[in-house]
């Protein structure tokens, strides 16, 4: 691990060993704790535009999940690529950087992983963030379908897995990051995670059935414009949550990139105790 820098709102980036996968992190800031967990084929680059934003009023950890961005990319033989596989491995790295409570903000597949933690480790979650989450059952795309057929659709997904579906698929960000995170994929142990990780995405069941043992006040943030689901899905998990809050932003997939200054101060004021939005 690197020494932390002397001006403690620069980001630092550490390794730390979580269930036998090497995990790397960015940390900034001081004050209350938060964990932000980005999206599947993302990386910890998905929270870069609100990192010091967010830095400014709390400590903030922001990893790359195992298999993707810089961490680690073990086989699918002895990394286990599901919400339970990466929840536990986000609780050993708040163990080893010595953090007891924490908030949590998961972005889509980040928010299904986000739950699992709440639902797993409630006496670790402070308050939760939800933006635009996996969490009923998706509406595979032709790709995703494909992926399913037995022999056939590893290989065609590990090939056909190309730049231009990146660019569609991470549209609100900057093309220099989304050429960045296509080239973290594009080595064979990532597109192997990455594939592991599509088929545990496709059954949510057990993802749904955890959410009453969520307690934590929970925000539930949702893109207008997000076209994988509705806005009446958000509210519908703000509904099962319990009366948690919701939120709509005025953009699509990613409000931490489309809408960054909207979406920290909704973010601070939420886990601050003050009114959101």
């Amino acid at each position: 691990m690197t020494a932390r820098p002397l001006d403690p709102l620069q980001p630092t980036t550490r390794d730390v060993t979580a269930r036998g996968a090497r995990i790397r992190f960015a940390e900034a800031g001081k004050g209350p704790p938060l964990l932000l967990i980005h999206d599947y084929l993302a990386s910890r680059a998905a929270w870069d535009d609100v990192l010091l934003r967010l830095a400014a009023h709390l400590r903030v950890i922001a990893p790359d999940l195992p298999g993707f961005g810089e961490s680690e990319k073990p086989s699918p033989s002895r990394y286990r690529y599901d919400f339970d596989g990466f929840a536990e491995s986000l609780a050993d790295l708040l163990a080893a950087v010595g953090v007891g409570r924490v908030s949590i903000c998961g972005h889509a597949m980040g928010g299904a992983v986000a739950l699992r933690l709440a639902a797993t480790y409630p006496h670790l979650v402070d308050k939760l963030v939800l933006v635009n989450p996996l969490v009923y059952p998706p509406r595979p795309d032709a790709l995703s379908r494909i992926a399913t057929v037995p022999v056939l659709g590893p290989l065609l997904f590990k090939q056909m897995y190309g730049r231009a579906l990146f660019r569609t698929r991470f549209a609100g960000a900057t093309s220099q990051r989304v050429d960045r995170l296509f080239e973290l994929f594009d080595v064979p142990a990532a597109r192997e995670a990455a594939y592991a990780t599509m088929l545990s995405m496709l059954d949510t069941r057990p993802l749904t059935a955890s959410l009453p043992r969520v307690s934590a006040p929970t925000l539930v943030a949702w893109g207008r414009t997000y076209r994988a689901s509705t806005v009446d899905e958000g509210r519908r998990l703000a509904r099962e949550l319990g009366k948690a809050r919701f939120e709509v932003f005025e953009c699509g997939a990613s409000p931490a990139e489309e809408r960054p200054a909207e979406f920290a101060e909704s973010l601070v004021a939420f886990l601050s105790g003050g009114r959101a939005g």
